[in-house]
């Protein structure tokens, strides 16, 4: 009997089989048995952010093949940065970092809830309820709690005036992290920013004119808010001036360099005079560019590309200070915060394409050489750069994760102005709500329900479980009192405050983030219950 590999074939009795590729070396999960491997993968992610979640969460340490190190409790940084295998694992990074990406808060909180309800699953599993059923359930569930959220949350519109409910939101959004020894200033600086850049009419928030820069050295509380640009340069030459006033700036991306023929051909030199002319020929063209510039009435040139000594010594003694060597970020926050143009060649450059800015000045750093430009008082005073300090690398790039959640949370804020109370009250409520419901359903799903009630706990359980409390008597106790007060705003007291209200605590979240976490978390675990076939090789540790 013969057979292509992977082909439909029949047996000496005419029944129908397929022969697999490398059958031998390939292990086949079907049925409950696959299911409960995904649970399995699954629950261990979950289990590995769960002591970063809350105030009182624990740091991890990740360590690249690169030896780079990074220290964070941002649920998408730590799963991005694992090296994981498992498929499903990998599932639950994109579950991760699509919360990361279309909230940008609430990372960990949404694969712990995953997490939890794959628990769940399993145990409706071992009692012999079907997976579609029970994904089916989980999903009237999660819309069922969502429009309970809705009806349970609180409008908090924004304010220019009083700022407040904001800076409390940030300040939320930052208290798990390592910058809250400075919690209310970073809150006040992330405030700031969005509302610099904020379009409240069209409740829109322009992120690109957000910049955040870090530079090591300093202590975290000399961190600022820049009205304007902050460039990781410095002025091309020494001796050229360290602070401007009234600055007109060319923005250039051409180079200050002799045009190149756009030929094949080349050119030789073979005598001194030839040389001589080919020199007098550059110098003619740089003095040419910079009379160029100056006539414009250009006082600083900002150029992305470099230019060699000659130049530079020119621009000099011309008295027309420069930057070389900007990025092309750079070059476009530039360019919109000082209202200038973009010029690609040096015939176009014309006084309207200038633009503006009232101060330019450099700054240098303790007993480094390091130095950075400051743009500040812009035509457009919407860009803003955020100036973090740190002792070193590591809590810069985590001050900048830290500093990304609590923009992020002040944005959602003012694109949907409804608020929940965190420290696990919004999940409390919601579960006690489908425990209740459960109760009228009469199919099957009432199980789901149940289940899904017990998952939302999870998050109230591990906040208590961190703060080192006990997790079965705090969730036994918040619970009570939310069914006697009717009061959704009582949560898990983290910080020891002595009192249980998350309102009087200011522990606030957005409806928006707390809502997408619920659906993510569902279509997810959903999609995990439907796979029931897995093939891999034999050495794969499943």
């Amino acid at each position: 009997m013969t057979a292509i590999p992977g082909q439909l074939t029949f047996d000496e009795y005419g029944r129908p089989f397929i022969i697999i590729r490398d059958q031998e070396k390939q292990r086949r999960l079907t049925g409950i048995d696959a299911i409960k491997s995904h649970i399995y993968a699954a629950r261990n992610i979950a289990n590995i952010l769960k002591t970063s979640l809350g105030p009182k969460g624990l740091d991890k340490l990740m360590v690249s093949p690169d030896g780079d190190v990074t220290v964070t409790n941002d649920g998408a940084t730590i799963l991005k940065q694992m090296d994981v295998d498992h498929e499903i694992a990998k599932l639950m990074v994109q579950l991760s970092q699509s919360q990361d990406d279309e909230i940008g808060d609430g990372t960990t909180g949404v694969v712990v809830l995953a997490g939890a309800l794959m628990e769940q699953a399993e145990a409706l599993l071992d009692r012999g309820i079907h997976p579609i059923r029970i994904a089916d359930g989980f999903e009237l569930a999660a819309n069922y709690a969502t429009k309970h959220l809705s009806q349970i949350s609180v409008n908090s519109p924004v304010d220019i005036k009083n700022l407040e409910p904001l800076i409390k939101t940030a300040m939320t959004a930052l208290g798990s992290k390592i910058i809250n020894k400075c919690h209310r200033q970073m809150a006040q600086i992330a405030v700031d920013a969005v509302m610099a850049v904020a379009d409240l009419e069209k409740r829109d928030v322009n992120f690109e004119l957000i910049k955040i820069e870090g530079k090591v050295g300093g202590k975290l509380e000399d961190t600022v808010l820049v009205r304007g640009v902050v460039v990781d340069k410095d002025f091309s030459h020494p001796q050229m001036p360290k602070k401007l006033h009234d600055v007109k700036l060319a923005i250039l991306t051409c180079p200050f360099e002799p045009p190149k023929p756009k030929t094949k051909h080349k050119l030789d030199v073979t005598s001194v005079e030839d040389y001589k002319k080919l020199r007098e020929y550059e110098r003619e063209k740089f003095i040419e560019m910079v009379d160029k510039v100056k006539s414009a009435g250009a006082t600083l040139a900002i150029c992305q590309w470099g230019f060699d000594d000659e130049a530079n010594h020119l621009l000099l003694q011309k008295e027309l200070p420069a930057v070389r060597w900007v990025g092309g970020p750079e070059i476009e926050l530039i360019a919109i915060a000082t209202g200038g143009r973009i010029v690609p060649r040096f015939e176009e450059l014309t006084p309207d394409k200038l633009g503006y800015a009232g101060v330019v000045r450099e700054l240098s750093f303790g007993t480094t050489k390091d130095k950075m430009l400051v743009i500040e008082e812009c035509k457009n005073s919407r860009a803003v750069t955020i100036f973090i300090r740190g002792g070193n690398k590591m809590i810069i790039e985590e001050a900048k994760r830290s500093l990304h959640d609590a923009l992020c949370a002040v944005r959602n804020l003012i694109t949907d102005d409804r608020i929940v109370y965190g420290g696990g009250a919004a999940e409390i409520a919601c579960a006690l709500a489908c425990a209740e419901k459960a109760d009228t359903i009469g199919s099957l799903e009432q199980y789901a329900f149940r289940a899904f009630a017990d998952a939302l706990e999870a998050i109230p359980m591990a906040l208590a479980e961190n703060s080192g409390l006990s997790p079965v008597d705090a969730l036994a106790e918040v619970k009570a009192h939310q069914l006697v007060d009717k009061n959704p705003a009582l949560g898990i007291d983290c910080m020891n405050c002595g009192n249980q209200d998350m309102k009087a605590q200011n522990v606030i979240e957005t409806l928006k983030s707390k809502t997408q976490q619920i659906l993510l978390a569902t279509q997810l675990v959903k999609m995990i219950l439907k796979i029931d076939d897995v093939r891999s090789p034999v050495d794969r540790d499943q």
